[in-house]
C-alpha cells in the first residue's frame, strides 16, 4: 500500500474542489491510500508529512505565487529540510486562478523549488492537450497546456464548482498519474536494491 497526501489551501473553495478530483484520481489506483490535508493544519504539525511517500501540493495563484497560507506551510517545514527527512519522496503541484494565464506557472515553480530544496522528485503533467485531437476546448484534458503541473481556471467570483469539464477530467487524470508513478518508482527502487 502506497500512501500519498493531497495538501492544499483554498481561499474560496475552488482549489479545494480541484483537490477533491485529484484525490479521486489517485484513489482510483489499486493499493493506494490517499488523504486530503489542509496546508494550515500541517503548518502546526509538519511532522505528519513523514507518514506519506508522496505529496500533491495545491494552492490558488495569488499575485503570481502560492497563497500566504500555503507559503506559511512551506516555511514550517524548515526543520524537516535541515535533516532532509523528505529526500527522495515524490511531489507534484497544481494551482487555480481566475484567468487562463494568471501567472500560474510561477506558482508551480515556487512549489517545484520548494520540493527540490527538500530533495524530492518532481512529477510533471504528461497529459496531452486534447483540443488538438478535436475535443472541444472546455472539454479537453490539459486545455491550458501545462507540463510542469496541473493548472485549472474558474472565472472570477464563480461558484467553487464552476470549472470547465476539461479541468475536472485533467484533475482526475493528474491524480491517477501521480499514484501510478509512485507505484512504478517504488518498484524500480525495490528492484535496484535487490541487485545492489
Amino acid at each position: 500500500m502506497k500512501k500519498l497526501a493531497v495538501i492544499y489551501h483554498s481561499g474560496h473553495g475552488h482549489t479545494q474542489h480541484i483537490a477533491g478530483h485529484v484525490l479521486e484520481g489517485a484513489r482510483s489506483v489499486p493499493d493506494t491510500e490517499a488523504r486530503l490535508l489542509k496546508a494550515e493544519d500541517l503548518t502546526r504539525a509538519p511532522d505528519e508529512l513523514l507518514q506519506y511517500e508522496g505529496y500533491i501540493l495545491g494552492s490558488p495563484t495569488y499575485l503570481g505565487s502560492v497563497s500566504g497560507t500555503f507559503k506559511t506551510f512551506m516555511d514550517a517545514t524548515g526543520r524537516l529540510w535541515r535533516s532532509q527527512q523528505l529526500k527522495g519522496r515524490l511531489a507534484a503541484g497544481f494551482t487555480v486562478s481566475s484567468l487562463p494565464s494568471g501567472d500560474k506557472q510561477s506558482t508551480l515553480m515556487s512549489m517545484f523549488v520548494f520540493c527540490m530544496q527538500h530533495g524530492m522528485l518532481w512529477v510533471g503533467n504528461p497529459i496531452l492537450p486534447e483540443q488538438h485531437l478535436g475535443v472541444p476546448y472546455d472539454e479537453a484534458a490539459n486545455r491550458l497546456g501545462s507540463w510542469s503541473g496541473l493548472m485549472a481556471q474558474a472565472g472570477h467570483s464563480a461558484a467553487a464548482d464552476s470549472f470547465p469539464i476539461g479541468d475536472i477530467k485533467t484533475a482526475r487524470m493528474f491524480g491517477q498519474n501521480f499514484a501510478q508513478t509512485l507505484h512504478r518508482v517504488s518498484v524500480t527502487c525495490e528492484n535496484a536494491e535487490a541487485f545492489a
